[in-house]
């Protein structure tokens, strides 16, 4: 992809070097960048298939701290003028894609605004163009280049570094790609990929899935996103580009100090199947030399044979296990066989349980008179996922090799003769060559709330509070690649303001409901509104969650509403007696 003329004299490029100026950036520094980075060499383009260095740039976006949903507009800065772009996605964040937003073209003129304080080198070509994670961890924390960032985006600074925001960072290169101008960040490169079955790695590979998913990556876990803990020089998959590359992230103010807790690199639920994946990477595998991958799961053995990928490629490979039914850490021990390395040789899996804190019963005599809603909660989640396993074919190249002997001959009249006769044979002197199978998952799920069957005063969806709702979910999984179906659904209820009690629901025919209330009369699938709770929006959350596949787990945020209006004690009356 270089397009350096080979005639550029290395002592005039050695000039060169010398006068490219170091940033140095103002005094007044804000934030703590998650920000880390890694990359490699590349290789030489064709004339339909190239990147010019420090083409490059990032896409910027405000986001809630704790949430991550989008506050912002993202915009595009570079130090570039990428006026001839015809291959775009518009400025969806990492965010968008992880959350279920299909890649799809743009039809409007890309457009981008080059900041007052240059960039610094952002993609690296591994070789004369570097980028320096310190002078990229120090732009983004300037102060006066947030300031900018913060008036870009409607903003005020004091606001945007209160410690409700971050920025969410995402490194875009400039290429072309089949004749073709594009802009495109690394999620999107990944996404594309998978759309022109893999034709894009196939020809900008160590820049579209290397130097441009590493050139950010984060350090700690946050927002719902894991830290790379994968090869920083090798290629990357779709799948590990998709869930954790290409992004980094500026917090503003230090969260509180907390009591240090052991950490996990997964989560799941008792009782759930689940997939558990690494990604391994090192070397050129064939069906001659593969790679195998022992996953030790609570005194089992789990064994994943013939593991193929080309050289400078990296394989996901996953084992599908079904947890323990009480909580418990456990650890996974990795084992890799065959010359290859794993992204993580220990994973510390913790297990919970989600049926632990179910609501009271709610009574007649409750009161909560300085009550005031809050908004639902709006967890992290993903509805789709993606990724690949690379698989091998034999090409042959079959080649004669000669093997010439001299054949003699003694004629009649004494005197010798002979001839040469090559001996030789064929020989199939072909190699192995790669392709990839792409799989993916989506997740859709559908919520309804509706006022108890048993509610005598029900008036469609209004009701009085006091009485009872029903809930339904369903959920759908649709795809190419193995997953598990949705496993688990948890409601929380608006009166606790969505934290302290919950109801798992319950698996029945055809999706989840609650589970049966002990302290209804008729034993419902109910749950009873407070009858303190105000006229209004009655508006219950829903996490679907638990549908995994090999690249992670898909979940949902889903709400319904009923609306209250008066409460159980307008059905009483006190009548006379006789």
């Amino acid at each position: 992809m270089k397009r350096i003329k080979n005639l550029i004299a290395s002592a005039l490029l050695a000039v060169f070097i010398g006068l490219q100026s170091v940033p140095v950036y103002a005094d007044g520094s804000v934030g703590d960048p998650n920000i880390d980075n890694g990359g490699g060499g590349l290789q030489s383009g064709t004339s339909s298939n190239f990147w010019y260095q420090t083409d490059d740039g990032v896409r910027v976006t405000i986001v809630d701290s704790k949430t991550g949903a989008e506050k912002s507009a993202s915009i595009d800065y570079t130090n570039k003028h990428p006026n001839d772009i015809a291959l775009h996605f518009g400025k969806n964040s990492k965010r968008d894609y992880t959350g279920g937003m299909a890649l799809t073209a743009a039809t409007g003129t890309y457009t981008y605004k080059n900041p007052a304080q240059a960039l610094p080198i952002i993609v690296s070509d591994g070789e004369y163009y570097v980028s320096n994670i310190d002078e990229i961890r120090s732009y983004f924390t300037d102060e006066q280049v947030v300031k900018a960032i913060a008036s870009d985006m409607g903003f005020k600074f004091d606001d945007l570094i209160n410690g409700d925001y971050k920025l969410m960072i995402e490194p875009i290169v400039y290429i072309t790609y089949n004749g073709t101008r594009c802009a495109m960040t690394a999620t999107e490169a990944a996404l594309y990929n998978l759309k022109t079955g893999g034709d894009l790695i196939n020809k900008l590979g160590p820049l579209s899935h290397k130097n441009l998913p590493l050139a950010m990556f984060l350090e700690d876990d946050d927002l719902g996103y894991t830290a790379w803990a994968g090869s920083t020089t090798s290629r990357a998959t779709d799948s590990d580009i998709i869930n954790y590359l290409g992004v980094g992230i500026v917090s503003f103010k230090e969260p509180d100090e907390e009591v240090e807790v052991e950490t996990s690199d997964y989560e799941y639920r008792v009782d759930t199947d689940v997939y558990t994946s690494v990604t391994v990477s090192g070397g050129k595998h064939t069906p001659d030399n593969p790679v195998t991958v022992i996953f030790d799961i609570k005194n089992t053995s789990y064994t994943v044979s013939n593991i193929v990928y080309p050289d400078g490629a990296s394989q996901l490979v996953w084992v599908r296990w079904h947890t323990p039914t009480t909580p418990q850490k456990v650890t996974i021990n990795v084992t890799v066989i065959g010359g290859a390395s794993s992204s993580k040789s220990t994973i510390i899996a913790n297990i919970v349980d989600l049926d632990e804190n179910p609501p009271p019963d709610p009574t007649a005599y409750d009161r909560n008179d300085t009550f005031t809603p809050v908004n639902p909660p709006n967890k992290a989640q993903r509805t789709t996922a993606a990724w690949s396993k690379y698989y091998a074919y034999w090409v042959p190249d079959w080649v004669w090799i000669s093997h010439w002997v001299w054949h003699t001959i003694v004629n009649p009249d004494g005197s010798y003769s002979g001839y040469w006769q090559d001996h030789g044979h064929w020989e199939d002197q072909g190699d192995w060559e790669f392709d990839q199978n792409m799989f993916s998952a989506s997740l859709s799920a559908d919520m309804t709330i509706t006022p108890d069957e048993k509610n005598p005063t029900k008036t469609g969806r209004t009701m009085k509070s006091g009485y009872g709702i029903n809930e339904r979910v369903t959920a759908t999984v649709s795809g190419s690649g193995e997953h598990t179906d949705i496993q688990n659904a948890v409601t929380y209820f608006p009166e606790f303001k969505y934290k302290k009690y919950w109801r798992l629901l319950e698996k029945v025919s055809g999706g989840y409901e609650f589970k049966k209330n002990e302290y209804s009369t008729y034993e419902n699938r109910t749950h009873f509104t407070p009858v303190w709770y105000p006229d209004g929006s009655y508006t219950p959350y829903t996490w679907v969650l638990d549908c995994w596949t090999p690249a992670g787990m898909l979940s949902v945020n889903l709400t319904d509403s009923v609306t209250i209006k008066g409460n159980v004690y307008d059905d009483w009356h006190i009548a006379k007696t006789y």
